[in-house]
């Protein structure tokens, strides 16, 4: 039987990662890997606990790299996440979602699972709430992450821990549907739209299933000669 999937396709928020940056259309264009760009201030945009850094606001980084970020989920409370993305894969609705009942905008969309590595560094619980990333899109459009209604085991695409407090950290891995068999150029975090935002590039790998794991045969110790 068919499980549905979470929310409609990825929501499309029709405003450009560009947007207040560099007026190139290439997210390479602006700065070296690793670099924040001319815009990026080196006071912190929101409070943060004493011995928090902050990455500046532009800073271009590549997949394997660490950024600080902050942000606030709701008013008067900042979140501040050490978040490093690890991996990106690509894959398509048949091979990974046949199980899944798929509306036809999503049959034509292409998965892409990012995985990344999350630490709570500041002081609110953000138990609960789903990690802010988004992917940008062949468009310059942002693309949120695809919850599932129930477990999928390739990519569960979950929001954080029912408790994620100070020091708590996971490991976690994201879907995002590409629309019309789209492309995935970065990912961006952009909390809001005047947010100059701090993205990764890299190589993205095509997605392998595990292979099962073979189960051992249990040796006879039975010595009574019989």
């Amino acid at each position: 039987m068919s499980r549905l999937l979470g929310p409609s396709l990825a929501v499309l928020l029709a405003t450009s990662l560009l947007a207040g940056c560099s007026g190139s259309d290439d997210p390479d264009a602006s700065g070296e890997s690793g670099s924040p760009s001319a815009s990026a201030s080196a006071s912190p945009y929101l409070p943060v606990p004493d011995g928090v850094t902050l990455t500046p606001q532009g800073t271009h980084l590549s997949v394997g790299d660490q950024a600080v970020v902050a942000y606030e989920p709701r008013q008067d409370e900042v979140g501040v996440l050490d978040l490093t993305v690890t991996k990106l894969e690509r894959t398509t609705t048949k091979k990974t979602l046949s199980a899944w009942q798929l509306t036809d905008a999503q049959q034509k969309s292409t998965p892409y699972f990012v995985h990344v590595m999350v630490k709570n560094v500041g002081e609110s619980d953000l138990g609960g709430r789903r990690v802010p990333l988004y992917v940008v899109n062949e468009d310059n459009l942002l693309l949120e992450s695809t919850p599932f209604a129930s477990s999928f085991e390739a990519c569960p695409s979950t929001a954080l821990p029912d408790k994620f407090g100070p020091g708590a950290e996971k490991d976690m891995c994201l879907v995002y549907l590409a629309p019309d068999h789209g492309s995935l150029e970065a990912v961006s975090f952009r909390p809001e739209e005047t947010f100059d935002p701090i993205y990764w590039t890299g190589e993205i790998e095509k997605y392998v299933a595990p292979k099962p794991e073979k189960k051992k045969k249990k040796k006879n110790n039975n010595n009574d000669g019989g």
